[in-house]
């Protein structure tokens, strides 16, 4: 009986994931939170995200992941993705509130506590890396330098070291590579030029594994275009488009 369970267990992972593959996010997360595990939770937030990042802005799509990310880091702290989610939806939910009201609601520091908490179990996690380098230049680019460094400990250089560490840990991982198109060239798309293109190009030829890969190529296709016809104002209506502001 306990082999039957587990096998029916571990198929109806199998089965959320390939729902979350194909793009199809409301199964994905009906299927994954019925699993009723830390794991399904965290799928379950993760493929909320994907949703709300392929929509017009949306609070209570952010809010709903976050609800999912919590009841998996309720379940089991010790897992990883929980908190990694939980940490990108108040990011994400920060950029449609206002940073005024976020830094009131104390997101940066919850989402700082969240991600050092899924690096500790799980040090060498790609998804915590980048979002914690998204962290860094996310925190500089709303307070400048300076205020920055004095309020969260926060640089650019711990930025950048974060993300490359991603990339080593996950090397095609086309989605890394167009968050950090994102995070630089919503912070100074001139400065970071030559890094932008880069990035922008890997996620533009590496290899789709999912729905939301394709969704990101499109995507970054479209700012690579526009980054190399020089047109600097519609480059960066794009950036913010794609990084979640109204």
């Amino acid at each position: 009986m306990l082999a039957v369970l587990l096998v029916s267990s571990a198929q109806a992972a199998d089965d959320a994931r390939a729902l979350y593959r194909q793009g199809q996010y409301e199964q994905a997360i009906a299927a994954a939170s019925a699993e009723n595990s830390a794991g399904g939770f965290a799928l379950a937030a993760r493929a909320a995200m994907a949703e709300a990042m392929m929509r017009s802005p949306c609070l209570d799509c952010l809010k709903r992941a976050e609800s999912l990310a919590r009841k998996s880091v309720s379940v089991d702290g010790g897992l990883a993705d929980g908190h990694v989610y939980l940490a990108t939806s108040l990011g994400y939910q920060a950029r449609l509130i206002g940073m005024i009201r976020a830094r009131l609601a104390g997101y940066p520091e919850e989402a700082k506590t969240q991600l050092d908490e899924a690096l500790r179990h799980d040090p060498q996690n790609p998804w915590a890396l980048a979002a914690l380098g998204g962290w860094h230049v996310e925190i500089v680019r709303g307070g400048g330098a300076t205020l920055a460094r004095w309020l969260y400990g926060a640089s650019v250089p711990a930025g950048i070291s974060c993300f490359e560490k991603a990339f080593k840990a996950a090397p095609d991982n086309i989605v890394l590579r167009y968050q950090y198109a994102l995070s630089l060239g919503g912070l100074d798309p001139v400065l970071y030029r030559a890094v932008i293109t880069d990035a922008l190009i890997r996620t533009d030829s590496g290899a789709a594994v999912s729905a939301y890969d394709r969704f990101a190529q499109k995507r970054a296709r479209e700012l690579l275009a526009v980054l190399k016809s020089g047109d600097q104002a519609a480059f960066s209506r794009l950036v913010r488009r794609d990084q979640g502001y109204p």
